[in-house]
Order: C-alpha cells, then structure tokens, then sequence
C-alpha cells in the first residue's frame, strides 16, 4: 500500500536516494578514531564539503592537527531576528575488527534492505540525513525561517580536543547566535514491549569522568615479604570503585522520563514521595527500564590496567583508568567517594573530564522534535531521556548551546540499535534512513 502524502512530508525522492548513497559512501571512508590523535577525518570531511558545495552551500574545512578536519556551513534563515540552530554530527568512527563482522565493516554494503557497516548508526547516517535533507531543500529553493549552521565534526570518539573541543574555543564566530542545537542517540524507535512503541529524544547527558589512578610503592624481587606493593594497593582499589553501589539520584530529565515510561506501563510514579523505591519501579518497566536505568546515579566503571613488566619483579609504580560518569549535580559526590575509595595509598586525577548537561523538556523546541517524530509515526510515544554517555553537545555548551539528542529513525522489532552502537554487525535499515530523513526535514522547517 502507497504511503499517504501527509507521511511522505516535502522531501522528495532523489533525497531518499541520497541518504543511503550518502551513509554507504561515508562508511566506506575509513575514519577509525583509535585514540592519541590516530585517527584522519579529513577524506570524509572533503566527501561532505563537495556535497554542500555542489548545492551552493559554502563550507569552511577547520584543522586544529593536519587530517582531522571539520567542516562548517551556515544556511542563512529568512528572519535575521531569529535564533539560530545547530545542527551536528561527527565523522570518525570506533575500531572495529572485520573478522569479527559478517559484512566487511567498511564496506558500505547495502544488503536486503539495510546498510552495513561501522559508522551506520554511530553517526554517518545523520550525516547523510543532513546533507540530503539541504541538498533537496537547494532544489526546491527552500530557505529556513532560522539559521541552520551545519558542523561535521573530528575526534567525538576520544577527547575531541580536534573537533568540537578546537571549534568551541578557536572558531566561535561561526555559531553566533545558535542557542539550541541537535545531534546524536536520540528519536530512534524503542520497542517496550506489548506493542509499545517509544521515540526517546535526549535531553540531558551525564558528565564525564576519565580517571587515571597511580599507586607508588618499593620495588623488588617476587619472592620477598614485600608490604609496600604498588599492584596491591591499586588492586585493592580498583576492586573497591568497581563494587561500589552508587545512590540514586534523579535529575529532572530522568524524573520526566521515569514518569512517562511508567504511565504508559499504567504505574502511577510518584517520585516525590521519600519512600518511593525507584529501583522497584525500574523492575516493573521491561525493556524501557535501560533508557532510564543507567541514569539515575553517577557511575565508575575500571577499564584498564598498567603495571609491571617481569613475573619475578614487585614493580614500584601501577596505573589504572575507569571510566567515570556523573549526573548532573553530581560532582560534589563523585569527589568525595573517589577520595574514599581509592584510600590514602592511591592518588587519583581526571586525565578527562566534561560537563554533565541538561536540557529543558516542557520547551517550544522539545514540543516541535515531539510533533515531527509523532507525525510521521502517529502510533508511538516520545518520551525524553538522558543519555548515560557524552557528545558533542558538551563542547558546544560552552558557547551557551543547549542540546538534545534528535537522529531520527523508525525500526522494526527486534532491531536493538542501543547494541550496535560500537558493536560488531553495525547497521542501519534503509527505511529507517528514509523515515529519518522526513522527520529531519519536517523539523527544520518548523523549528
């Protein structure tokens, strides 16, 4: 059956075709980000530019490090007095290992109705979503009633110190007058189970945290009483942070989503209530209890590992790294119980560290993402969430931007988008690119 014009929205076919084009040719461009600056955006980065260059769009190409490159255009609105939006995404990618895969992950193949391969929906989708949406906009002629200011960003899978991180502190005149912005891991479908369907769009993130833990102690050899063991002592509190039970604690994002997964389970939560027992609640939610869950407490996860170099020899130095996360308001927290938990013989340092954010979900702006998701879908739910990660909205807050996650994307049952992201057999539905790009383009236009 012929979908019905008012779900089609304005976009037109060629941009349909354009957005698995676009998603299988950046695949393709391998922007492996491994971390240490190992990483070069600048192919992909070019693939973009002439694509909005092609449209008469100009880009400006930005390095901080030669080869990690970010691209940046500004689409003028019709009204000169209105806010303008950002709209970002990043070009590099998480390893992955082909052996690993079915497809090979760089490959860009597009196979039984879905594109394969790192990148699909960890966020080359997006971009292509991005540019094909104001790529048909170019041949209808359209302009926004606001400004839109594109940015394809480098290094969002380490530090971003080379992409959003450079832009923020060396290039804010290009975002002048953003006051919102949208991005990744958000508006994708959920299936809750029983048929429900729900559409989380992001409204917060937790802070990170990346500590690096050193333990000194006396060399020596392995067969003596040795009771200044560097090892041990790091050991003792690296198990101490990975045991630790962190308290709960709810945000208003995580509050406003708790309280609208709950009733559509048909559980009244009142969150107020000082007995309310939040975890008991998480229990009775199904599957939507991982949107929520991994978000009503600051967490310290350990990672890695360093000490030593011979089996025989007590080593007098050992380093460990855990991966930190904190909701907002909860620094203070995080402070304290690190400096209990590591004791008095391990000192620990952030080697990373960025904002936790939170953004307004009873805003015109999230109504206007709630109204195009909800459109297009007219069945499902949207219900706002906080993502236990980070993006590059963290970077662009210092510019007083204020983030939601909004990738949009309608999935079948038993397509679980939360694993693939960094995971092996990454992939992405090519009706669900089509359906992203209606609702993106219904959204800008509105917006």
């Amino acid at each position: 059956m012929a979908e019905a014009p008012a779900l089609l929205g304005r976009i037109d076919r060629q941009a349909l075709d354009e957005v698995v084009a676009f998603t299988s040719g950046l695949i393709r461009i391998d922007t492996t980000n491994r971390g240490g600056g190992d990483c070069r955006e600048r192919p992909a980065a070019e693939y973009v530019a002439e694509r909005l260059a092609d449209a008469g769009i100009e880009p400006t190409l930005l390095e901080r490090t030669p080869g990690r490159t970010n691209v940046v255009a500004r689409i003028p609105g019709t009204d000169p007095s209105a806010d303008a939006l950002l709209v970002h995404g990043h070009l590099d990618v998480v390893p992955a290992e082909p052996a690993d895969w079915t497809v090979h992950p760089f490959s860009g193949e597009v196979r039984d109705g879905v594109v394969w391969g790192r990148g699909a929906v960890d966020m080359k989708n997006m971009d292509a979503m991005v540019l094909s949406v104001v790529r048909g906009w170019a041949r209808e002629g359209f302009r926004p009633a606001r400004d839109i200011v594109i940015a394809y960003t480098a290094d969002e899978e380490d530090s971003a110190a080379d992409g959003s991180g450079f832009l923020a502190e060396q290039h804010a005149d290009l975002f002048e007058g953003c006051t919102e912005g949208i991005s990744e891991s958000g508006a994708f479908t959920f299936h809750a189970g029983d048929g429900l369907s729900l559409y989380p769009i992001a409204a917060g993130e937790r802070g990170t945290g990346w500590l690096k833990l050193t333990a000194e102690g006396r060399a020596g050899h392995g067969s003596k009483v040795n009771r200044e063991n560097a090892v041990s002592a790091l050991a003792a509190a690296v198990a101490r942070i990975g045991e630790h039970e962190w308290p709960i604690r709810l945000t208003p994002t995580v509050r406003a989503a708790i309280t609208e997964i709950a009733a559509l389970h048909g559980i009244t939560a009142d969150l107020d209530d000082p007995g309310f027992d939040v975890a008991q609640l998480l229990g009775k939610l199904g599957p939507a209890a991982s949107l929520v869950e991994n978000t009503v407490r600051n967490s310290s996860n350990p990672t890695m590992l360093d000490a030593g170099y011979k089996v025989n020899v007590i080593p007098g130095h050992a380093t460990a790294y855990i991966d930190g996360r904190m909701v907002p308001g909860g620094d203070e927290e995080f402070h304290a119980t690190l400096d209990r938990l590591t004791g008095p013989l391990v000192d620990w340092e952030f080697y990373h560290r960025e904002t936790a954010l939170t953004a307004p979900v009873d805003s015109p702006t999230y109504a206007k993402l709630r109204a195009a998701v909800e459109r297009f879908d007219p069945g499902a739910h949207t219900v706002p969430y906080c993502m236990s990660g980070g993006t590059d909205a963290k970077q662009f807050s210092r510019l007083g931007i204020t983030g939601y996650g909004f990738t949009p994307l309608k999935l079948p049952v038993g397509f679980d988008y939360q694993r693939l992201f960094h995971g092996v057999d990454e992939r992405v539905p090519v009706d669900a690119l089509h359906f992203g790009v209606r609702v993106l383009d219904h959204y800008l236009r509105t917006a």
